[in-house]
This record gives structure tokens, C-alpha cells and sequence, in this order.
């Protein structure tokens, strides 16, 4: 495989599984030096040891320390995410909060900490890990829909800001991908919408999709590895779909 990313410096959160994990994996696998960076200190060694990576050990939550934070990354990959289904009147706010911290300010202020060095270098690369649900929504979502639609602005407005300064700013938004993340849902799934768990697949996730089938890891980490490399130079401010067919309706 060619090394197009030797010499690049890639931060991932929710680095240590998932598509967090196959990113990893193809940056690593194309030359770029990988940082994982996951709440699962143990998970992470794991990885790092197989791709030859380093692991940072962090609660994404705490965004105290994050505004404190300044990043030496080329490329960072704002994936750590997690998922909570309840209608809104039934949605706990404590529960809303953590998902919109997680998955919206902890992005901000991670791209915030690495844009100074990025700015610097005259490049840099920012991949956010939305989710069709930042350009579509779903009932018993509220928090997670949220959040993913606040991250496509924030990822555009990175763009516009970055352009002059080398940096790229993309949103990637998958359908659902089959990881550990996905596979907790269907209980929930079940419970909510009031079927079976062997039927959720068929009549809630892949409803919407063309193409009935889970998305797999390793096809988000081929745009993830894409969009790093030099070749993505003048693609910014998008939004990238692989989601089945799901948003064509």
C-alpha cells in the first residue's frame, strides 16, 4: 500500500474500536504516525501495539482539561460517539447533555487545541464522524440528531476558517455501521418501537437504506484514509454519505 501519509501525525477519539479502530489501522497502514485516543485505556495499548501507534488515555467528557488542551496533530479524527433512545418527553436532560458534550463540544474544542499547530504546518486535516442523522433525523433521537447537526456546522465552519491556512474540514455520515455501538441499539430499538429484537434490523435500520445491509468499518476507514491524504486537498466543507441510499429519499 503507498505511503501517502509518512511523516503525518493522526489523532483518532474512540480510537480503540469501531470505526475508530479501522481508521486507525488504514492511516497506520498508509505511514502516518496514529494516536488513540479512547476511555478504554487497556483497548487502546492493544491497538497501538499492533499498528505501532501510541495511545492517549481520556474521559472526552471532561472538557475542562480539553480547554486547556494544544494538539500537534496533522489529522484529527473526531470519532468517539455514544447513542441514547427515548422519546423527547421521557429524555432524560442529564443524558441530552452528555451526548451533545461528547459528540459536539468536545469536538470544538479539540479542533480548537489542534488548529494553532495546523495553521502552522500550512495543513492539516479535520474528519468528523457525523452520521446520516446529521442530515436526516430519526424519532427517539433527539440528543444524538442534535449533535451530529451541530457538527456538520461546526465542521463547515472550520472549513471556511481553515481554507486560507491549508486545513480541510470534512463530515463522513455513515448509516448504521456494524459495531459494538450499533449492536446496543437493538435492544433499545425493540423496546421503543414495541418489536422483537430480530426484527429491528429489517423494519427500523434498514428501512430507509437501498442497500440492506450494515455498513462496515472498514469502508468508512477508506474515506477516512482519503480524505487525509494530499489527494483530498480541495475537498472542504462536505459532507460525505454511506449510507445505502438512505438520504436519496
Amino acid at each position: 500500500m503507498e505511503n501517502t501519509l509518512n511523516g503525518r501525525k493522526a489523532l483518532i477519539t474512540g480510537g480503540a474500536g469501531g470505526i475508530g479502530a479501522a481508521s486507525a489501522r488504514a492511516l497506520a497502514a498508509r505511514g502516518a504516525k496514529v494516536v488513540i485516543a479512547d476511555v478504554d485505556a487497556a483497548a487502546a495499548e492493544a491497538l497501538a501495539d499492533e499498528v505501532g501507534g501510541t495511545t492517549w488515555a481520556v474521559d472526552l467528557l471532561d472538557v475542562e482539561s480539553l480547554a486547556t488542551l494544544s494538539l500537534d496533530c496533522d489529522i484529527l479524527v473526531n470519532n468517539a460517539g455514544i447513542q441514547r433512545i427515548s422519546p423527547i418527553e421521557d429524555f432524560e436532560p442529564a443524558d441530552f447533555r452528555r451526548l451533545v458534550t461528547l459528540m459536539l463540544e468536545a469536538p470544538f474544542l479539540l479542533i480548537r487545541a489542534a488548529l494553532p499547530h495546523m495553521y502552522a504546518n500550512n495543513f492539516g486535516r479535520i474528519i468528523n464522524l457525523s452520521s446520516v442523522h446529521g442530515i436526516r433525523a430519526s424519532p427517539f433521537k433527539s440528543a444524538y440528531v442534535s449533535a451530529k447537526h451541530g457538527l456538520e456546522g461546526l465542521s463547515k465552519v472550520t472549513a471556511l476558517e481553515g481554507g486560507e491556512h491549508g486545513v480541510t474540514s470534512n463530515c463522513i455520515n455513515p448509516g448504521y455501521v456494524r459495531t459494538p455501538l450499533v449492536e446496543s441499539q437493538i435492544a433499545d430499538q425493540a423496546k421503543v418501537h414495541g418489536i422483537p429484537e430480530s426484527e429491528v434490523l429489517a423494519k427500523i435500520m434498514l428501512t430507509e437504506s437501498a442497500v440492506k445491509r450494515l455498513v462496515e468499518p472498514e469502508e468508512v476507514a477508506s474515506l477516512v484514509a482519503w480524505l487525509a491524504s494530499d489527494h483530498a486537498g480541495m475537498v472542504t466543507g462536505a459532507s460525505y454519505t454511506m449510507d445505502g441510499g438512505w438520504s436519496a429519499r
